[in-house]
């Protein structure tokens, strides 16, 4: 069986939108693509290499598929090596669309049943780039067997976030963690079952506690 393994690059209020370049995705308005560029360190840039040291597939989203596919082939210099390894890797697209996926080694999965068959079968990790869309339903699905998140300094106030609607309740289990001298702190989790919530309070609720609450159900409070 092979693992998904998530990795984002976020800001402390959790927006992961267009961290690479300014024109990476403007959807939304959003105006402050390439954020991550001022943070970025030689640790950040060893955790990354990390993740990319060994076989590996690539999962996508559909429009993250797009800017990949728009830009690693074509990549020179510094990322030219990444951009060799991302041509030559497996390529799996979760979309319901039918659009052309042109990058070499490309391949189309409709749906979650069909990812969760990859899953299933022999092969290296599939590692998903960006894809803030895939994130809540492969938790749901149960799919995510780790979570890398290198969270930056930097608060943006608004744009696409790693967990939006739709992201079920669950713990998670941190099982490495780092902070690098730029202040980035680096994460790695696992699922750690369902959230069980408990109290803090040990003596009975007083009477303007019950009132509060009863405002609570009114909808007065």
């Amino acid at each position: 069986m092979r693992r998904i393994i998530g990795s984002a690059f976020v800001s402390l209020d959790g927006v992961m939108q267009a961290p690479g370049a300014p024109e990476e995705d403007r959807s939304g308005g959003f105006a402050l693509g390439g954020w991550m560029a001022g943070y970025f360190d030689a640790a950040v840039g060893e955790r990354i290499e990390a993740l990319f040291d060994g076989p590996f597939d690539l999962l996508l989203g559909r429009r993250t598929y797009d800017i990949f596919a728009a830009y690693w082939p074509f990549a020179r210099g510094d990322n030219a090596s990444i951009g060799r390894r991302f041509d030559s890797a497996a390529k799996y697209v979760l979309t319901r669309g039918d659009g052309e996926l042109s990058w070499e080694n490309s391949r189309r999965l409709p749906g979650l049943d069909a990812l969760a068959e990859v899953k299933g079968g022999d092969g290296p990790p599939l590692l998903i780039q960006g894809s803030a869309t895939l994130y809540p339903q492969l938790l749901a699905a149960g799919l995510v067997d780790r979570l890398v998140v290198m969270t930056f300094p930097v608060l943006l106030g608004g744009g696409k976030r790693l967990f939006g609607d739709g992201t079920p309740p669950r713990s998670m289990r941190m099982v490495e963690h780092q902070v690098t001298p730029t202040g980035t702190v680096i994460a790695a989790y696992e699922p750690g079952g369902e959230v069980v919530p408990g109290s803090f309070a040990t003596e009975p609720p007083s009477p303007a506690e019950l009132h509060r609450r009863a405002r609570i159900e009114q909808g007065t409070w």
